[in-house]
């Protein structure tokens, strides 16, 4: 009996049938969200699974047969499901000890609004480098420093700009991501080898991003004044509703040491939960039944600035729902997408086509972008790529340190500025950027996380300048030998 999620349970689709529920997906999408000005993608993406459902049954599949593949996908992601709980807990019981208010209050006493941009990515960098969660960081970090930058009358797509940059790229290095290792197993290399390849693309773009973020601070400071009184208004009523006291900052600072002992994300941050629901008590006041409310259905304060209010009212798994839902459904439409093969049928059109290094290395990164754009994941979007991609990187005598980095950039990287993609949403989300309710101008922060493109783009301008690509070693060359791994054709299935 042949094993459900084998490639010959339904024949491989034309490149035109299996473009075919990618395009009305698109096509559905862009009703909702430009025709209807609705930015709710679930039920487009739910659309699209349907379809690709229909055409799997066409292509020779069984109902019980998709629907392994949807839930095999959704079950190798629900790691990030039970973070982005988590992390919901973490936001309502971190504001509700005064954590994320004290971060505000210090951060707008010790900030310099001109370099503010510029060192927030820097700490997004450190923090998420650390934990090894871009989400993580983003929900507890990222969103005190959303505060600070509606304090220093920062645009907010600014301020979610500098956050993703740093964020995405410290979990994008860290030996502690998931994402980081997931790349370099696919692939067949080794963790820390494929963080050293990341570091020519890494580097130059934080050191760019740096210089823009440190220019447009100094721009949008204009004469470099900031109102004393808007910044003692806003510290005012922090000390009002808040005890401020840097002890708070100890939830935070546990996080952090234990991802830096290697613990896991998911119990790091449920003690940063405890910390935090402790202070929330003793120091702050709140009862236990107060904590087990902050925990489930978030924060809620009225200080009378309506910046802080709209930062500080949030929080709580319920908050997470909208994400994990779309989060769910992005994940059942990649499922089926590669249950039926779709996937492997354009990939494999592009293999086809491709014969020179810079050309397989831009399809690569491409793969892993358009995957990210259409199926919603990120963890698709790098393992799909990594295991269609290897035996053509072998074949040309490659190492496949440069498919690694191809498939982390476009997974990893892009993820956050795809609105409808688990991580796009939950930056959304999180940082209170308020899509959902019409405001798209701060859509905005998609261009100006410089650093996330930045990096992609030099990938693909050192392949096609034939520096930073490494060429196979011969101790890989063996490796592969041993493994049976070197083909003799471009085309490969997409599992064995």
């Amino acid at each position: 009996m042949k094993k459900s999620n084998s490639p010959e349970c339904c024949r491989l689709p034309n490149l035109a049938l299996a473009m075919i529920p990618i395009v009305l997906t698109l096509f559905v999408l862009g009703i909702q969200l430009f025709y209807f000005g609705d930015f709710t993608p679930h039920i487009p993406l739910a659309i699209g699974l349907a379809i690709t459902s229909l055409l799997g049954i066409y292509l020779g599949l069984n109902w019980k047969q998709i629907e392994e593949g949807v839930f095999h996908v959704i079950h190798v992601s629900l790691p990030s499901v039970s973070i982005l709980i988590c992390v919901g807990m973490t936001i309502g019981v971190w504001i509700a000890s005064g954590t994320v208010p004290t971060l505000i209050y210090y951060g707008l006493r010790l900030f310099s609004p001109e370099i503010f941009l510029a060192a927030a990515m820097v700490l997004c960098s450190i923090v998420s480098l650390a934990l090894g969660t871009s989400w993580g960081t983003v929900g507890t970090v990222g969103l005190a420093l959303m505060g600070i930058g509606a304090g220093f009358d920062i645009p907010m797509y600014w301020t979610a700009g500098a956050v993703v940059s740093g964020a995405f790229f410290g979990d994008k290095i860290s030996p502690l991501s998931d994402t980081t290792n997931l790349a370099p197993a696919v692939t067949g290399t080794d963790v820390f080898s494929h963080i050293r390849n990341l570091m020519p693309t890494t580097i130059p773009a934080m050191l760019i991003a740096f210089v823009i973020y440190l220019v447009a601070g100094m721009y949008l400071m204009g004469s470099g004044d900031v109102s004393s009184t808007r910044i003692d208004a806003i510290t005012s009523a922090l000390q009002e509703h808040f005890v401020i006291s840097p002890w708070l900052l100890l939830p935070a600072l546990v996080v952090i040491i234990l991802a830096a002992k290697r613990m896991p994300p998911i119990p790091s941050l449920f003690a940063g939960i405890l910390l935090g629901g402790v202070a929330a008590m003793f120091v702050q006041g709140n009862g236990l039944h107060d904590v087990f409310t902050y925990s489930n259905s978030g924060y809620t304060v009225a200080t009378g600035i309506s910046e802080i209010d709209s930062l500080l009212n949030r929080g709580g798994i319920q908050s997470m729902m909208w994400t994990i839902s779309l989060v769910l459904i992005a994940l059942g439409f990649g499922g089926a997408l590669e249950k039926t093969r779709c996937l492997e049928a354009i990939i494999n059109v592009i293999i086809a086509k491709v014969r020179s290094f810079a050309g397989i290395q831009t399809a690569a990164v491409s793969t892993s972008m358009a995957t990210n754009l259409v199926a919603g994941d990120p963890y698709l979007s790098i393992a799909l790529p990594g295991r269609m991609y290897a035996p053509v990187y072998r074949k040309m005598g490659y190492s496949p340190l440069n498919l690694s980095r191809a498939i982390e950039e476009g997974g990893t990287l892009v993820s956050p500025l795809v609105p409808w993609n688990a991580g796009g949403a939950f930056v959304i989300s999180v940082l209170g950027l308020g899509i959902a309710e019409g405001n798209l101008e701060n859509l905005l922060y998609i261009p100006l996380s410089f650093a996330c493109w930045i990096s992609v783009v030099l990938g693909l301008i050192y392949a096609y300048l034939g520096i930073f690509s490494p060429r196979a070693t011969e101790y890989e060359k063996r490796g592969w030998e041993a493994k049976g791994e070197l083909v003799s054709e471009f085309q490969a299935p997409l599992s064995k």
